[in-house]
């Protein structure tokens, strides 16, 4: 490949078409040839070489909109013709010339040496030929930065694969020295989920980088404790890490330790236990709540015993006790039939049913388990030679015998996020970066546009916004995954670096909120527009997931214009095309038996 220089490879590749008029250094018309009109043109990824101050230059773009023109056609009478006969010889198909239009989006110098990033600050000459793109083309152009290159599938709807870039967030080698907010949208069945799995293995390369990924429906929690599905894209997240030698941390809410009072006042709130003693959701029941836990620290009982018989025990002789009764319950009458409760109820019904699944979230002598204190400290700790994966699985599935709903979620992530955001703060006083990216998925639930009526669930949106504005400064970053992108709260959009938009964004409010962000670019949105739905296909293997991107994350979009591509959608090309693993492992279902086997 060295051996070939670029023009020698460009003038081997197909040529479509010639710079046309008009054009402009921001868009260029291009006159397709002959020979071209019968192929698909949309989409394509082309490049021309010129001159500009005196040195060799190769710009490349995608094609985003193709029309035919025929001006005979066009005048009245022969308008009038040829809806008479269908079509008037010899002017019909003999006459039709076929134009395009061109987007650059990346501009190369030729120093001599190595090729540079420049910029169109001139428009070459009619005639200057287009040619296709093609992988060796790309690769001659970025040979010196091949190791940083990632791919995440093909240029859309063509054979080139798309160079992708994802710099971790320090200084040094491969390093981008800040830390970047990146966003994921697109409807169910998108393909979003899967390309936020090839997002995170391109960061995991680097054993200098953390990643912490709080996983509300437990999906990437699935994948990376190497739980294969047979549909889909069955990315076995674990055996990649093990190849990477990248330490992973896996925990639940089954093993992860809650270590806040207010945490323990609040979920008790949440669950039956105050309602059983028939007092509702309300002011009085807050009090009670916070009253209860205010007399049982001063009883000297600490969070990780609460589970005890010893410590329901006294918690029943609290709520028991006239004079703490009077604090949440003013009227005589109140408390009386708050009393005849309490002495009708059983104990033991109640610390089983009731007490029990509450404190079990606090308690500290599990298997494995592990306080959110720690968990962060261990994925901030920016000494270490190799940085960890930690994936929180706080979904449903997971919390089989404790209290748990979405409320009760909604705190546990609010106090991660809290942890995150404090450990950076002190981190960034010490003059330590983090170099940490902290995935979100379901972001469209954690931090709509609008304001939560429940009052947990809008702490949570408040406290992520805040750390969307403060953190990035301390080098931790943020990817937001999200089915909706008009109903994400607009600060998380404006803070918002890197986009990736799949399928289903170009109808209604989605489609504004789309505009508003590509901007003036409405060749973009319309070639956003043909994408199909994946489903549509005739089977799995066919299905084909289109994305849009925007901003600074591939080497050919440095002028900040949106790339088309579509992704892999099968497993193996893509690890065996980054190289992430040395022998690509097969996954297959036995015949009948449902299990499945590994071929190395």
């Amino acid at each position: 490949m060295s051996d070939i220089n670029v023009d020698q490879l460009i003038n081997s590749s197909e040529r479509i078409g010639t710079i046309g008029s008009p054009s402009s250094t921001s868009e260029l018309s291009i006159d397709i040839l002959g020979t071209a009109v019968g192929r698909k043109l949309v989409g394509e990824l082309a490049l021309f070489s010129f001159y500009q101050d005196g040195k060799p230059h190769y710009a490349l773009g995608q094609i985003t909109e193709v029309q035919l023109k025929n001006i005979w056609l066009e005048d009245p009478t022969m308008r009038s013709l040829a809806r008479q006969r269908g079509q008037v010889n010899p002017v019909s198909g003999q006459q039709d010339t076929h134009l395009g239009e061109m987007t650059v989006s990346a501009v190369f110098r030729d120093d001599g040496y190595r090729f540079e990033p420049s910029i169109l600050g001139t428009v070459p000459a009619t005639g200057t030929f287009i040619h296709l793109v093609s992988d060796p083309i790309l690769n001659k152009l970025l040979e010196n930065y091949k190791e940083e290159i990632f791919y995440l599938g093909h240029v859309y709807g063509s054979t080139p694969k798309l160079p992708f870039w994802f710099k971790h967030f320090g200084t040094g080698l491969h390093g981008a020295g800040e830390a970047y907010h990146i966003g994921i949208f697109g409807k169910t069945g998108s393909g979003k989920s899967v390309l936020a799995k090839m997002i995170l293995l391109a960061y995991a390369r680097y054993p200098e980088m953390a990643i912490f990924v709080i996983d509300p429906q437990g999906e990437f929690s699935k994948d990376v404790r190497g739980e294969i599905r047979t549909e889909g894209f069955p990315l076995n997240l674990s055996d990649i890490f093990s190849y990477l030698n990248k330490e992973v941390v896996i925990t639940n809410v089954r093993n992860l330790i809650l270590d806040r009072w207010d945490l323990f006042s609040e979920i008790l709130y949440e669950s039956p236990f105050f309602e059983r003693l028939s007092i509702p959701k309300g002011e009085n029941r807050r009090i009670a709540s916070e009253v209860l836990a205010e007399r049982l620290q001063r009883a000297g009982i600490t969070l990780q015993n609460l589970y005890q018989r010893e410590s329901f025990n006294r918690t029943w002789q609290i709520i028991g006790d006239s004079n703490v009764q009077m604090q949440f319950y003013r009227t005589s009458q109140s408390r009386d039939r708050f009393n005849a409760v309490y002495q009708e109820s059983d104990q033991n019904e109640f610390f089983n049913n009731y007490w029990i699944p509450v404190t079990r979230l606090f308690r500290k002598d599990r298997e494995g388990a592990i306080s959110v204190d720690n968990l962060i400290q261990q994925t901030f700790d920016v000494n270490r030679n190799r940085r960890p994966v930690v994936v929180i699985d706080l979904s449903k599935e997971m919390a089989s015998g404790l209290f748990w709903n979405e409320t009760i979620q909604a705190l546990v992530i609010k106090r991660l996020l809290d942890g995150l955001t404090y450990l950076a703060e002190n981190a960034y006083r010490e003059n330590r970066f983090l170099n940490t990216l902290v995935i979100l998925d379901e972001a469209h639930r954690l931090a709509p546009r609008d304001k939560i009526e429940n009052e947990k669930q809008e702490s949570v949106r408040m406290s992520l916004l805040d750390a969307v504005r403060t953190t990035r400064k301390y080098g931790l970053g943020w990817m937001f995954i999200s089915q909706t992108l008009s109903s994400l709260h607009k600060e998380i959009i404006n803070q918002l670096r890197i986009f990736f938009f799949g399928f289903g964004l170009s109808m209604g409010t989605e489609f504004m909120s789309l505009k508003e962000i590509v901007g003036g670019e409405p060749n973009a949105l319309k070639l956003y527009q043909s994408f199909r739905d994946p489903h549509s296909a005739f089977d799995i293997t066919s299905r084909q997931y289109s994305f849009m991107t925007v901003g600074p994350v591939s080497p050919l979009s440095f002028a900040g214009t949106p790339l088309f591509f579509t992704s892999f959608n099968n497993p193996e090309e893509f690890l065996r095309t980054n190289r992430l693993l040395r022998q690509v492992q097969k996954f297959f279902v036995s015949g009948g038996s449902g299990k499945l086997f590994n071929e190395k």
